[in-house]
C-alpha cells in the first residue's frame, strides 16, 4: 500500500474536503483525487461519498481511517527510529507554537538548531486548543501550550495527565483588558466583566483558548459580548483596538508589545485570569531529537518567576 495515498486520504478526512487537504498539503487538488481513487481501487470499492463541499466516510472508509492513523504514526516512528541509529545527526521534530507565544521559543530554537543542525525542524502555527489536539492525535511532537494555575483563571483545556500528556512551565501569564490608549487614564485600575457589557469586542478566532474563556466570563458576569470582529493574528487585534473597534482581553505579554501611544489597558478582575505557558507532549516514547528539544527549553527556561 502506498503509505502518500493513505495519507492524501486522511487527510482529506481530517480537512472534510480535496480543497482543504490540497492547501494543507500544499499538492494540487487532482494530485489527492487521484491518488484517493488508487486507494479505493487497491481496497477494492469506494471510501469517500461526496457530499457538496464536504466529504462523509463508508463503511469501509471509517475502518480505513481509524487503521490508517496508526499506520502512519508507526511509519513516523520507524523513521525517526531509523534516523537516531547515529544519534541526533539527522531526523526531524514537530513542534506546536501559539501564534501570541512565538516569542518563548525564539531562543529555544536558537539554542537547538546550533547544537542539532541535522534536524529539521516543522513548526506548526495554530491556537492553544488546536495544538494540544495535533499533539494527542500525534500529529506534533511537542506543543506549546496553557494550563490552569489553580487560581482564578482554572484550565482551558483540562489536565494535561488526564489525557495522557506531560508538561513543563514556561512563564506564568494573567490577562488584561486592552483599550484604545486614549481611554484609559489610570492603567492601574482593575476593570470587572461586568463592566464590559456594553461593550464592543476584538476577539481570538475559536481554536485559541482565550476565545472560549471570554465567552464563559462574559456569561457569568451575565451578558453576551458584542464580537465586532474575530482575527488568529495579536498585531491585528492591537490595530483594531486602537482605532476604536473594540476591546480586547489578552494576555499582559502581548499588549506589552503594543505602541503604548496607541494602546493601553487595565488589569481584569471579577474574576482574573491567569494562566501557565506550558511545554506539553505525549506520555510514553520520546525521540532523541524530543529530549534534546526538552533539555534546549529547560535550560532556556528553568524556573519561571513567579
Amino acid at each position: 500500500m502506498d503509505l502518500r495515498a493513505l495519507r492524501y486520504f486522511v487527510e482529506v478526512v481530517r480537512c472534510n474536503g480535496f480543497t482543504r487537504a490540497a492547501e494543507a498539503l500544499h499538492v494540487t487538488q487532482p494530485t489527492i483525487s487521484k491518488m484517493v481513487r488508487a486507494l479505493e481501487d487497491e481496497l477494492g470499492g469506494p471510501l469517500l461519498l461526496r457530499e457538496g463541499r464536504g466529504v462523509q466516510l463508508t463503511d469501509a472508509g471509517q475502518v480505513v481511517y481509524a487503521r490508517g492513523q496508526q499506520v502512519l504514526e508507526q511509519s513516523r516512528q520507524l523513521l525517526q527510529e531509523v534516523a537516531e541509529v547515529d544519534g541526533i545527526a539527522r531526523g526531524s521534530l514537530s513542534v506546536g507554537i501559539m501564534p501570541t507565544a512565538g516569542h518563548y521559543m525564539a531562543p529555544v530554537i536558537a539554542r537547538f538548531q546550533q547544537r542539532h543542525p541535522g534536524v529539521h525542524l516543522h513548526v506548526q502555527e495554530q491556537g492553544a486548543r488546536a495544538q494540544r489536539q495535533l499533539l494527542l492525535d500525534g500529529r506534533l511532537d511537542m506543543a506549546l501550550g496553557l494550563h490552569g494555575t489553580g487560581q482564578e483563571g482554572g484550565d482551558p483545556s483540562g489536565d494535561p495527565a488526564s489525557e495522557g500528556l506531560e508538561y513543563c512551565t514556561i512563564a506564568h501569564q494573567r490577562t488584561r483588558v486592552a483599550f484604545a490608549a486614549h481611554e484609559v487614564t489610570d492603567p492601574e485600575a482593575p476593570v470587572r466583566w461586568s463592566e464590559l457589557a456594553q461593550r464592543p469586542f476584538v476577539f481570538y478566532t475559536s481554536d485559541f483558548a482565550l476565545h472560549q474563556a471570554v465567552l464563559q466570563r462574559c456569561a457569568a458576569a451575565g451578558f453576551s459580548p458584542q464580537v465586532r470582529l474575530e482575527t488568529r493574528y495579536w498585531d491585528f487585534i492591537g490595530d483594531l483596538v486602537a482605532e476604536g473597534v473594540g476591546v480586547a482581553v489578552m494576555f499582559e505579554h502581548v499588549i506589552a508589545r503594543f505602541d503604548p501611544q496607541r494602546v493601553s489597558s487595565r488589569p481584569l478582575m471579577g474574576p482574573e485570569l491567569r494562566w501557565d505557558v506550558v511545554q506539553l507532549w505525549r506520555s510514553g516514547y520520546l525521540s532523541r531529537a524530543a529530549r534534546a528539544w526538552l533539555e534546549c527549553v529547560r535550560a532556556v527556561y528553568p524556573q519561571p518567576p513567579a
